[in-house]
């Protein structure tokens, strides 16, 4: 796959044997359980912060930043947190939301930095969760590039398109005139699993509704999948990891009969015009930093960026009154947000800290680390890399890094599956998430809510969903002795 090798937007200073010789030594596999490994409380390298014990915990900015470069994270964080308005408004340098919209800011979602979930009541706004949505493309279709690309690589992928109606994801909000798209409601079912020593844990199965559809019906095989908002820690060290390094993990044939058979996922640049290796998004749907923010500029806000220029973000031909709508584009900046702001926020997001490890010498957490590796949790969670050399991001350069996910593709049994495939991954198919952070996750955001959808109240809960590649670790930590399991829980709180 050696287009998608390229990482045009990194100035990378290539790896000596020497060097190449002492990361393969530093990032084998933990054998020793009886104490921390070296530099693994920093999980994020020298960039790596301090544990802080409030709700900022998520929003500080990489340690090693020099500090001529504060300035810009600061305004960064402004613009992320910035409510936009609709157009004409007298405030010129925040108009252009919508006019249809899942948040005014990007803060409205990737909520103190973090995580998102889905509503809590009737009345809880889902402002961090929304329903991407797509339908089988016609057989007659012309192929997109990276349909066309993934031809050219021998794979049969199932082929998809927008929504005519309502495009590629639905917005719960619009601007005085313009209805929103639809409200999202959500039901649960409840499963009881038995676990080793006569506990139990109770699942959620939930199921999703498009209700009050705002256009007229969706289209015939629509299929939704439902998303929370990641956390934002740690996203430029994740880009700075040689795709090298995330495709030698790769086994999409299994040839080594470990069960587990990692893809990497390849999407179209818009940027760079060009199939790149995805790394951003539940189904890593987004190749750099820079354009996962405009995307999400596009869908979730409605305002248009170099690299995404419509200024009515999703609204599709079929939605006349919201592409005639007043827009936020003008000769000044362009576009509604334009290359420096686009910039900012892209370094904002690239340089959010991660937390250094708590007790991570604490006998249980170094228990509960070998429960991970014996169960075979390491094998799609990988927990370290040092990245590449960069010329001109000091922050993220020649860092050893603990994010346990390989950024790969893997099949999580039915139990998971969305049934929407998304460029090479099928509806089976998701990104393995990274670790770091997890354990903060209720001191940050409020909540225990995980998985793509937060249907997980707890870590157990959120392990015992996993399925297909996976199943085999989670039979393995079913049938754990009640200890050990709680160590491996208290393990995964002290990333």
């Amino acid at each position: 796959m050696p287009d998608a090798l390229a990482e045009p937007h990194l100035d990378v200073i290539p790896r000596t044997e020497d060097e190449t010789a002492r990361i393969a030594d530093v990032t084998a596999p933990a054998r020793d359980f009886s104490a921390p490994e070296r530099f693994e409380a920093n999980q994020a390298g020298a960039a790596t912060v301090r544990a802080r014990t409030d709700a900022d915990a998520f929003s500080q900015s990489s340690a090693n930043m020099p500090f001529e470069s504060e300035l810009n994270f600061k305004v960064g964080n402004g613009l992320f947190k910035k409510l936009w308005v609709s157009s004409p408004s007298s405030t010129l340098a925040s108009d252009g939301l919508g006019p249809l919209y899942n948040a005014r800011s990007c803060q409205r979602c990737h909520l103190k930095d973090g995580r998102g979930h889905p509503p809590a009541g009737p009345d809880d706004s889902a402002v961090s969760m929304f329903l991407r949505i797509s339908v089988p493309a016609p057989e007659a279709s012309e192929m997109s590039e990276i349909e066309a690309f993934l031809v050219t690589l021998g794979e049969e992928t199932r082929r998809t398109r927008p929504d005519p109606t309502y495009g590629g994801q639905l917005q719960d909000f619009g601007v005085a005139g313009h209805p929103a798209e639809y409200r999202l409601d959500v039901a649960y079912a409840e499963r009881e699993i038995a676990l080793s020593g006569g506990e139990t844990a109770t699942l959620r199965v939930p199921s999703y509704t498009a209700a009050d559809l705002g256009y007229g019906p969706l289209a015939p095989g629509a299929m939704l999948s439902p998303r929370v908002a990641p956390p934002m820690i740690g996203l430029g060290l994740l880009e700075a990891i040689p795709a090298a390094d995330i495709l030698a993990g790769a086994d999409p044939g299994d040839a080594d009969g470990d069960g587990i058979s990692g893809r990497a996922q390849v999407v179209w640049s818009f940027e760079f015009d060009r199939p790149m290796l995805g790394r951003f998004g539940w189904k890593a749907g987004a190749p750099t930093i820079r354009e996962q923010s405009a995307s999400a500029f596009a869908g979730d806000i409605g305002i248009s960026s170099p690299i995404f220029d419509t200024p009515w973000g999703d609204c599709t031909e079929a939605q006349a009154d919201c592409r005639d709508a007043p827009h936020g584009d003008d000769d000044a900046r362009g576009t509604e947000i334009d290359v420096e702001g686009l910039d900012l926020v892209t370094f904002y997001s690239r340089n959010l800290g991660v937390p250094a490890r708590r007790d991570e010498g604490d006998p249980q957490v170094l228990r509960g680390k070998q429960m991970f590796h014996d169960a075979g949790c390491a094998s799609c969670h990988t927990p370290k890399y040092v990245t590449h050399r960069l010329k001109d991001q000091p922050e993220q350069s020649f860092q050893l890094i603990w994010p346990h996910t390989d950024l790969l593709l893997h099949d999580m049994g039915e139990g998971l599956a969305d049934h929407r495939p998304e460029g090479r991954a099928t509806g089976r198919e998701w990104r393995t998430p990274p670790l770091w952070g997890i354990g903060l996750t209720e001191q940050v955001n409020g909540h225990t809510n995980f998985l793509h959808d937060g249907r997980a109240r707890s870590l157990l809960e959120a392990i015992l969903w996993h399925g297909g590649e996976a199943a085999a670790a989670q039979q393995a930590v079913v049938a754990m002795p009640a200890p050990d399991r709680a160590a491996l829980i208290r393990y995964l709180e002290s990333l």
